[in-house]
Order: C-alpha cells, then sequence, then structure tokens
C-alpha cells in the first residue's frame, strides 16, 4: 500500500512510522522546516519540504499514482479540507482521512463528503462525558459512510424501561440495542435482556433518532 501524509506533526509522524514498520511505503509532507529536517533525518528521502495544499508538492509527492490513501492531518482544519478536496476530485485517490481539530468545523467536512474524519477534541469530550456518574446520552462514534452511529444511554433508576425486557420496548425506527454493560460486566443485548438501573447501554441508530431513543430509555415513570 503506499500512503501519502500531509503534515508531519506528533500524529503523522507516528502513523508514517508504524506504515513503514509494517512494509508500507509512505511519504510524508512537511511545510515548516524545523519539523521537516527532524523528518528527515529520521525518513531520510520519504520526508518532503513543501505546502501540501499546493499542486506542484503533492505531484512531486507522488499524487498521481495516486495513493491508496491519503491522510490529511495539519493542524489546519482549512489545510486539511482543501488538501482531502484536491486528493478526491483531481487526483482520484480512492480513500482520504482527515484530521478536524476544531470540533466546530466538523459540519464543513461531512457537506463536502469528506469520510472517515478524526477529532481527537470530540473522542476525549466522549470519554469524559462517558466517566460522568450520572450520564444522559453520549455519542461514542460515528458511521459516516453508513449513516449510523453508537450511543450510550445510562438506566435512571426512575426510567419507565427500569425492569422491562428489552422485547417489550417500543424502539425507534432504524435503532438497536446492542449490548449492556453492568457492573463491569457487558453483554450482547437481546430480547430477553432486562434493563436495570445504572446498566449502561450501547445502542446503534441513524442519525436524528436521538430525541426518540431517549424518550423511551431516560423518560421518567
Amino acid at each position: 500500500m503506499y500512503v501519502l501524509i500531509a503534515g508531519g506533526g506528533k500524529a503523522g509522524a507516528n502513523v508514517m512510522r508504524t506504515l513503514l514498520r509494517n512494509g508500507h511505503e509512505a511519504t510524508i509532507i512537511e511545510q515548516g522546516r524545523d519539523r521537516y529536517e527532524r523528518l528527515e533525518n529520521e525518513f531520510e528521502h520519504q520526508a518532503m519540504n513543501g505546502d501540501a495544499t499546493e499542486l506542484f508538492v503533492l505531484e512531486k509527492a507522488g499524487i498521481k499514482r495516486p495513493p491508496d490513501l491519503v491522510l490529511a492531518l495539519t493542524g489546519d482544519d482549512e489545510d486539511n479540507l482543501v488538501i482531502s478536496q484536491l486528493a478526491k476530485e483531481k487526483y482520484g485517490v480512492p480513500k482520504v482521512i482527515a484530521r478536524v481539530n476544531d470540533p466546530r468545523n466538523q459540519s464543513h467536512f461531512d457537506l463536502l463528503g469528506i469520510s472517515p474524519t478524526v477529532c481527537a477534541t470530540s473522542s476525549i469530550l466522549g470519554l469524559v462525558e462517558h466517566e460522568v456518574p450520572e450520564h444522559d446520552l453520549i455519542h461514542l462514534l460515528e458511521l459516516r459512510k453508513e449513516n449510523l452511529e453508537i450511543v450510550e444511554v445510562q438506566i435512571d433508576k426512575k426510567a419507565k424501561c427500569a425492569g422491562r425486557r428489552i422485547d417489550t420496548l417500543k424502539m425507534p425506527e432504524g435503532s438497536r440495542l446492542i449490548s449492556v454493560m453492568r457492573d463491569g460486566t457487558a453483554e450482547v443485548a437481546v430480547g430477553a435482556t432486562e434493563l436495570r438501573p445504572g446498566d449502561q447501554v450501547l445502542a446503534i441508530l441513524q442519525p436524528g433518532k436521538e430525541d426518540e431513543l431517549r424518550e423511551i430509555l431516560l423518560k421518567k415513570g
């Protein structure tokens, strides 16, 4: 596999090391001179100095081949948008993964059809919310290509669904409970599973169904 990485920060450099260790071919592009020199010392001719939003830089790096995968991992969301669009639309790269530094910019990537994306901030916030003793509905994972998402819900002791079997619940169309975590042990959710106060339930559902799911799992009696 040939991979082109735009952005030589910690994320880009670590991915580069792993790819090479696993026997893949890769080129990493970094605009900052000091950072590039460190990359060149490690990766030699597989590191390039330049602005990956410029066509001649991308072409010098081998984007016309085209690569099997382009990773837009710079610290600038606007640059990552441009790089991703060029890779997909101009050079026909089959797979592009982009880094989203500011979660507020996610909608721009979605609008342009750039998927999948990786946002460390959103991931960390999800983990923080997961650790809150009493939490509502947490978004854990978005599968944009499949138009699905995975969320976690904690069953409150006063919730109407507490003490009921899953097969008695009128789940929203396009949603399904997939697992139940209880006392540190997870089990696959089946129709006969009874929901209890304190259970942490994972559900897979179509975007926009969250309010309907809240109505079933979080509404109090």
